[in-house]
């Protein structure tokens, strides 16, 4: 709206006047002779308002975006004589308001006023009387419809409606001290209406409740008086209580106010007082009082007692708002509440140690033992220390509930915290007190929260330690977890030595290949190799599918039921890993789904076979694996972090126009170098083997390891590739169900490899019961548990010529 057409508008609308009498506002109605000015038309346009409807004789002052009505302020004051009518909208705001939106009853008004600032259009409107639909001219903006108008009933003087108006105007009255949002503006309305207009007086009194709109919009279209007093009496009634409630509360709110600043001054005389007559202690004394009464229920070395008196000695000197107190009294605060002398009894019963050993965990019977003469050593000698465990496994094997079981065997406090990604040795050895906000390390705040000086304190992570700028964490545990030298383990921050040899340190790790050897020397190693599918479906059963059904809120187990056949697909098809953090998860997959159909109605138990396993958890990730056979196709066995796994190898003849050896399969260094070596063997003993040496002078032969996206590396694979290598030069498919392992040299000497417990054990998941292994390997071979060992049979060789009649019979 430009500056010209402003002045324009606001000249017409001064012109037309300002105030507008109702009762001329139809000649044929009044039967008196009307000015043209307040006739009002029967076609009018409409402006629909979405935030509370508005009532006759009421100044209504609007805010409107001029891009979006100023066309139809325009078309009210060129086609209406500036009559347009204000209409309450359903729609969630007036500028997508439709004439479906609009309700049928709405209030006319005149005019007064427009004005414009920065884009946007202050308006003041006068109602003037009710106004209802009968057709829509235009539902396009700008809005029109003809209308017939209401007005209020005349002449109507009962005793019912003066008892109404003078409550209406009595709870009005009685809002006034009640609420001040109202002011000198609602005392001067009330001096223009009383008794004899009780139409304009109910309007008046359900405009000034802050009810819905939907419920003010009732009071407007509710033409007869006696019902329209008694819904405005109601909302104004309404509107008491709860400007009544505000007040209490507001009162209760200053009065507690009023009751902390008379307590705080009188405890501050108070304080005064005593101090004056020697009855009293400041703040500093008290600190200092406290520290001595810790000290008391402590059993404390020597050396730091003689630090703590100094400290103390220092603080009952220093001034309370120096930075030097702050520092020293944070310092004596740690110093004496850490657990000085502080031990819990031991549980020394292997009985029950064993019990809690086997409820806890399934399977795992070599770790369980492992750990049951540890514990059966500090039995005997009345003590369980000494000695560091380092648990290595892959994800989802136990290792952290292992910790949990032995601390709950011994009836010990347990500590659990992380150390993968740390970078900074002061989160092992403190910061020094000269730097601001120092700490202890995480030991010490381990022993603190523990409450005891002989916890099980559970590292996480190990192998995930790193390096930076700020120091080796690595090396800083080098004197933690140290049975000869954590007795006098030294904090940066504590600086007075605190003895860690009752702690119980349990490490875990996925590989010790990442652990510094000085570290790793340091360490008993307890390898976890992974489940069985066996133990895992029972760890299923017994263990992760009723923590499941408890944490949906499942109270009787009865209500979902899983069959063994459903648990064992679901391992050997979607959760074929070493641990079982993929199958919880899956389970819990699957008992979501069963919850949401017990609440659609479904009838109880809900069961669960394995044909439905598709519907629960999508389809298997995993086929069942087909034996590998065929010319040039052998199985090997590798070792991951994950645990062990079938290693597929590949050879081909791709064509003869040129010698070249091409290896595919994302392999590492080492294992190319195995290729190799392989290849030169093969190709140097081909009488050996019966082999016609022409077959590679002219051959391209390519190798491939499947998987081709998984990184590769490692020289266990050194026969395995050989075998591939013979198998197709000498045009023999190798035995079924056979997997091997072994580095090869170039002379055919077969040597170790690691990991041999994680490979049988994959073996058995894959259905294979014959292994090669190296002679070097006969005894991690018999270590093994006869739950992983029994049905395999493995052969042992030392040069390669022993590995061909194994594989070629």
């Amino acid at each position: 709206m430009n500056e010209s057409e402003n002045q324009d508008l606001n000249a017409d609308v001064d012109n037309a006047g300002d105030t507008v009498s109702t009762e001329q506002v139809e000649p044929a109605v009044s039967g008196v002779l009307a000015r043209p000015g307040d006739v009002l038309p029967s076609i009018i346009t409409l402006l629909p308002v979405t935030n509370r409807p508005y009532f006759p004789g009421q100044a209504m002052p609007l805010i409107l975006a001029s891009d979006t009505w100023l066309e139809t302020l325009k078309h009210a004051h060129e086609n209406g004589n500036n009559i347009i009518g204000i209409i309450f909208s359903d729609a969630e705001s007036p500028e997508i308001s439709t004439a479906e939106d609009c309700r049928s009853i709405g209030t006319v008004c005149r005019i007064h006023q427009v004005n414009e600032q920065e884009s946007v259009l202050h308006v003041v409107l006068i109602g003037i009387e009710r106004f209802v639909i009968r057709e829509w001219i235009s539902k396009q903006r700008p809005l029109t419809a003809r209308v017939d108008y209401l007005p209020d009933e005349k002449d109507i003087d009962t005793t019912e409606i003066k008892a109404y108006t003078t409550a209406i105007i009595n709870v009005i009255k009685e809002l006034l001290p009640l609420n001040p949002l109202y002011g000198e503006e609602l005392k001067q309305s009330l001096a223009h209406f009383g008794p004899n207009e009780p139409a304009r007086l109910a309007d008046f009194g359900a405009s000034l409740t802050t009810a819905s709109a939907p419920e003010v919009q009732e009071v407007l279209e509710t033409l007869p008086l006696y019902p329209r007093l008694e819904q405005a009496l109601q909302l104004l009634q309404k509107e008491l209580e709860i400007a009544r409630a505000q007040m209490e509360i507001r009162q209760h709110v200053e009065g507690e106010m009023q009751d902390r600043q008379r307590e705080v001054f009188l405890r501050e005389q108070l304080k005064f007082i005593h101090k004056e007559l020697g009855i009293s202690k400041d703040d500093r004394t008290a600190e200092v009082d406290t520290f001595r009464d810790r000290m008391e229920d402590l059993e404390i070395p020597e050396h730091a007692l003689d630090r703590m008196n100094e400290e103390l000695e220092k603080l009952s000197v220093l001034e309370r708002g120096s930075p030097e107190y702050t520092v020293t009294r944070n310092y004596l605060d740690w110093l004496t509440v850490l657990p000085w002398g502080k031990f819990s009894e031991d549980q020394l019963d292997l009985k029950r140690a064993s019990k809690i050993l086997d409820e806890d965990h399934e399977g795992l019977d070599d770790i369980k033992d492992r750990i049951k003469e540890f514990l059966g050593v500090g039995i005997m000698k009345g003590t369980v220390s000494g000695t560091i465990l380092l648990l290595v496994g892959p994800p989802g094997v136990g290792k952290t509930s292992l910790g949990q079981s032995v601390a709950r065997a011994l009836g010990r406090k347990f500590f659990r915290f992380s150390l993968g990604g740390m970078r900074d040795e002061a989160e092992i050895k403190g910061h020094r007190r000269t730097y601001i906000g120092a700490m202890p390390g995480k030991f010490l705040q381990a022993l603190k929260d523990a409450g005891t000086a002989n916890p099980v304190i559970m590292l996480d992570e190990i192998d995930k330690v790193g390096a930076s700028f700020h120091g080796d964490p690595a090396s800083a545990l080098l004197e933690v977890l140290d049975p000869e030298q954590n007795g006098n383990f030294l904090d940066h921050y504590l600086d007075v030595r605190f003895d860690l040899s009752n702690v119980l340190f349990i490490c875990t790790a996925n590989s010790l290949d990442t652990i510094p050897a000085p570290l790793r020397d340091r360490m008993e190693t307890l390898r976890l190799a992974g489940y069985l599918a066996s133990e895992k479906v029972a760890i299923a059963r017994k263990h992760l599918f009723p923590r499941q059904l408890e944490r949906a809120g499942l109270k009787r187990r009865g209500d979902v039921r899983i069959d063994a056949a459903a648990l064992k697909r679901l391992v050997e098809e979607y959760a074929r890993e070493a641990g079982v953090r993929r199958l919880d998860m899956l389970l819990a997959q699957i008992v979501r789904k069963a919850v949401m159909k017990i609440l659609d109605g479904e009838k109880r138990p809900i069961h669960i076979k394995a044909a439905d396993l598709e519907s629960y958890v999508d389809q298997p990730i995993f086929t069942r694996e087909k034996p590998i056979t065929g010319i040039g196709r052998v199985t090997g066995l590798a070792w991951t972090s994950m645990g062990g796994a079938t290693l597929s190898i590949e050879a081909r003849r791709v064509h003869e126009f040129g010698r070249r050896f091409h290896l595919t399969g994302q392999l590492g260094d080492v294992m190319k170098e195995s290729a190799q070596i392989a290849y030169s063997y093969i190709l140097s003993s081909a009488r050996e083997f019966d082999v016609d040496a022409e077959f590679f002078k002219n051959s391209e032969i390519h190798l491939h390891v499947p998987a081709g996206a998984t990184p590769k590396d490692g020289p266990s694979a050194g026969i395995t590739m050989a075998c591939a290598l013979l198998s197709l030069a000498s045009n023999r498919s190798p035995r079924k169900r056979i997997a091997m392992t072994g580095e090869l040299t170039l002379t055919g000497q077969v040597l170790p490899v690691g990991g041999i417990r994680e490979k049988v054990v994959a073996a058995r998941r894959a259905g294979i019961n014959r292994l090669i292994l190296p002679e070097a390997n006969r005894g991690d071979f018999e270590s093994l548990p006869k739950y992983i060992s029994t049905n395999i049979s493995a052969y042992f060789v030392s040069e390669f010529c022993e590995v061909v009649p194994h594989v070629f019979p």
